[in-house]
């Protein structure tokens, strides 16, 4: 068997149920299904019943870890050769394994990943968030963008990696957050090679309210402080502007209040930029006028969220061990 498709799911049936759904019309059928239960109330095992005759779907329920070790827990019991690590909440199109293969036959690899994207179904602010994630003008494109300031380090959204791959590194770090990237970090630091594949992407749904997902992208913030600290050498500029972001825009509408209205100019024009790129790419006028609003959670989100940790990072390094206290 060729491929292993891994879903940790937590309280989300509704969204096994469509990406099974989309799982059974894959063009190719050399996969398994490995769906991990992380401990959910609402549990997804009678979802994955219902395609029982339909997907190779192995069904397994374990107490609440976490997405990585529910992760591991899945690549565990799996048998293919190459792992698919997918959220619950993408849908795939149908050629999604085709175009896989067909990468995999023209330069093998040891792992690789691919973009995400907004299905036509989506709700208006789902699109507005995606755009919100996937934009060089927010996340300076290093999710798989045509234009990037990093390189690509797969996401576990959509992450493809050799099962004796992903055993030598020992899967997934117990981290709450940051997990994915840790993984893509230690393959490089590895050795193995890592490529993106353009085509093999995935519509990711993503957070339905912007307070959900401010909190999402604030927890990403935190991580990368703990990225940095664990991996210094792969700290980059663009993870540094989000922060920048959330101090130049707190300075400018300062000095706006009590100087002169001119200062709010900047971001007058940020919010245009950002209206008219998401509206040539969306064609949507409702979906432009909300990518406002979704830019402005992704940035001050992660912003904050690396502030913060940053901030408490300093603050314990302050804080004399027991032995300088004695």
């Amino acid at each position: 068997m060729q491929f292993s498709i891994i879903i940790p799911v937590y309280n989300r049936p509704q969204e096994v149920d469509e990406l099974l759904e989309s799982l059974c019309h894959q063009t190719i059928k050399d996969f398994e299904v490995v769906v991990v239960e992380d401990g959910s109330t609402e549990k997804c095992e009678a979802v994955c019943q219902k395609y029982a005759d339909r997907l190779p779907v192995n069904y397994y329920f374990k107490p609440n870890s976490g997405p990585g070790p529910s992760r591991n827990y899945g690549a565990e019991r799996s048998e293919g050769e190459y792992l698919i690590i997918l959220d619950s909440d993408v849908i795939v199109p149908d050629n999604y394994l085709e175009i896989i293969k067909k990468e995999l036959e023209r330069e093998p690899c040891d792992a690789f990943g691919g973009p995400d994207r907004a299905h036509p179904s989506f709700t208006l602010i789902q699109k507005a968030i995606n755009y919100a994630m996937t934009s060089f003008f927010t996340t300076g494109g290093i999710r798989g963008g045509k234009r990037k300031m990093d390189k690509f380090y797969p996401r576990s959204f959509n992450l493809g990696i050799k099962k004796s791959v992903f055993e030598a590194l020992g899967g997934f770090a117990p981290m709450r957050y940051g997990e994915d990237i840790d993984l893509s970090t230690r393959i490089f630091k590895g050795g193995y090679s890592c490529r993106l594949f353009p085509e093999a992407f995935v519509y990711h749904k993503r957070r339905v309210k912007f307070s959900s997902f401010f909190r999402q992208v604030k927890h990403s913030g935190e991580a990368r402080v703990i990225l940095k600290n664990k991996y210094p050498e792969t700290f980059k500029l663009v993870h540094l502007l989000p922060a920048a972001f959330v101090v130049g825009n707190l300075i400018l509408v300062a000095l706006g209040l009590f100087c002169h209205w001119i200062w709010f100019v900047p971001i007058l024009l940020y919010c245009l930029l950002v209206f008219i790129d998401s509206l040539l790419k969306n064609k949507s006028l409702k979906v432009a006028a909300l990518s406002i609003p979704a830019a402005y959670c992704q940035l001050f989100g992660y912003g904050t969220g690396f502030l913060s940790a940053a901030w408490r990072d300093i603050l314990s390094k302050k804080q004399p061990s027991q032995t300088e206290k004695s």
